[in-house]
Parts: structure tokens; C-alpha cells; sequence
């Protein structure tokens, strides 16, 4: 496996998009959705440099199964636990790829009439979006490589890898 992205970028970029959100966000009720499973770990670190009071609920979507490309068909494993409606929201995600998950996740959260509704991603995918989307917080732009790590798997594992790495031959 080659290593794309370091343990200490991410770091390094999940304090400065931190750093950002707290200042964006102060004085506001912010609610912050990880969606599972992938987003765990960048949402656990990313909220641990947000200096501003912030709560915590999560989503599971799902569209890939075990594939390594999206199916373009969403289901909603698990939806929230709190109302959002008047409340500003930040989606966070792990990757954001052909968009269509996100798409359809920012449709079903629209309609419930949050304050805001922002996202932000450690790793956005250029040039294969099926889907126009407007991210504001992205923190690495990578190209169409399969990548694993840091909450991103391969048909469930690999998720631990502190750091992203291109998947390279047969992995399991």
C-alpha cells in the first residue's frame, strides 16, 4: 500500500479546519452529524480543535456495500436522534466521491429546516462527481484512486490505518 496522505497532514489540517469552524460557528447552537461508519475518526479528531461548545449525532448511509465503486443507490441505515430544525448543522464526512450519497443526504436534512447546513470532508475526489455539490470545508483534494485508512475500508477493515493509502492488488 502506498501512503498518499500522513497521520500528521491530517492532523495538521483537522487543527486548522478546526480552528476555522470555531471561529465561524461562535455563538451559534452547532450540531455536528458524523456519518458512519468512515466519518468516526476524522469527526472524533476534528471535534477535539473546535474550541466552541458542540453537540454530536450520526447518520449511517450506504451506497457502496462492499464495492469499491458507489451502487448510486442510497439507504439510510441509521438517521438522527435529535430535531435539527433552527439549528446549524455540519455534516461530516470522510470522502466525498460521485456526490450522491451527499446529495441525497443534504435533500433529507433540507426539508427539516436547520439554521445551516454545511459540510465538511477530509478527502474530497475530483473530477468524478455525478452531482454539482458546494463543500465548503474540504480538507484534501485527491484524484480517483481507491483509498483506505483512517476510517476509510475495504470491505469493513482497514479502517484503522492512521494514515490514507491507495489500495494497491488484492487487499484481503
Amino acid at each position: 500500500m502506498k501512503v498518499l496522505i500522513s497521520a500528521e497532514e491530517i492532523s495538521r489540517e483537522l487543527a486548522a479546519m478546526g480552528k476555522l469552524l470555531s471561529a465561524e460557528y461562535q455563538g451559534k447552537d452547532l450540531l455536528m452529524v458524523g456519518v458512519l461508519k468512515g466519518a468516526f475518526m476524522v469527526m472524533a479528531d476534528l471535534a477535539r480543535q473546535v474550541s466552541i461548545p458542540v453537540e454530536f449525532d450520526f447518520m449511517a448511509v450506504s451506497s457502496y456495500g462492499a464495492s469499491t465503486q458507489t451502487s448510486g443507490v442510497v439507504r439510510i441505515l441509521k438517521d438522527l436522534d435529535q430535531e435539527i430544525a433552527g439549528r446549524h448543522v455540519l455534516i461530516v464526512e470522510d470522502i466525498i466521491d460521485s456526490g450522491l450519497t451527499l446529495s441525497y443526504l443534504l435533500k433529507s436534512l433540507t426539508v427539516r429546516k436547520p439554521a445551516s447546513l454545511e459540510v465538511a470532508t477530509l478527502l474530497l475526489k475530483e473530477g468524478i462527481q455525478r452531482v454539482p455539490l458546494a463543500v465548503k470545508y474540504v480538507g484534501f483534494r485527491i484524484g480517483p484512486e481507491f483509498v483506505i485508512g483512517y476510517g476509510l475500508d475495504y470491505a469493513g477493515l482497514y479502517r484503522n490505518l492512521p494514515y490514507i493509502g491507495v489500495m494497491e492488488g488484492d487487499l484481503g
